[in-house]
């Protein structure tokens, strides 16, 4: 793979690695929230305000921030047995494959990501919230943006194997994974 490619995919390892690590304390900060509000209920009969709302939000927003990272890692579904047999047999056909479910994920993600950013921007100019007036409100745009910035990451992601894979299936050989600056590994 050219210098150039190997150092646009290690920034943007770098991106998709710090949005699951953002992703990760979200999940460590519903942990103390939810047990906060357990304990609060139980022991204190006040439970913490805003818990369900807050939680149905992160959920989301967790999976966003993780979404790059996970492909990369090649932790998405699908079916490797097929893959695997063509990677000592037909490495070509493999890239080509490889290529054709980078590409139509690449096509579908764009879709997600545009439509959703008019979401975005009607949730920002209304000040669209989430709760109950006078108990707890939380605006929404945050996790749309993190919806727009989980879509544009994998965006990234999906291109570089579009990359990846067009490589491999012209040149015929598989890329190590260390060689694209940690690409995930399809093996």
């Amino acid at each position: 793979m050219p210098r150039i490619l190997q150092q646009v995919q290690a920034v943007i390892d770098r991106l998709t690695m710090g949005l699951n690590v953002l992703g990760t304390l979200l999940i460590l900060a519903l942990m103390v929230l939810i047990n906060s509000d357990v304990i609060g209920r139980g022991v204190f009969l006040s439970p913490v305000s805003g818990v369900p709302e807050l939680v149905s939000m992160s959920i989301v927003a967790i999976v966003f921030l993780q979404v790059g990272q996970a492909f990369r890692m090649g932790r998405f579904t699908r079916t490797d047995a097929l893959i695997n047999i063509l990677e000592r047999r037909a490495p070509r056909v493999r890239a080509g494959l490889e290529l054709l479910y980078s590409a139509a994920g690449f096509f579908i993600i764009g879709a997600l990501l545009n439509a959703s950013y008019p979401l975005f921007i009607k949730a920002w100019d209304r000040s669209t919230f989430v709760g109950t007036v006078g108990d707890f409100i939380a605006p929404i745009w945050p996790v749309k943006l993190v919806i727009l910035i989980g879509c544009a990451a994998l965006l990234l992601q999906l291109a570089m194997s579009v990359i990846r894979s067009a490589i491999e299936m012209f040149t015929g050989g598989h890329m190590d994974p260390a060689e694209t600056a940690g690409g995930h590994d399809t093996v």
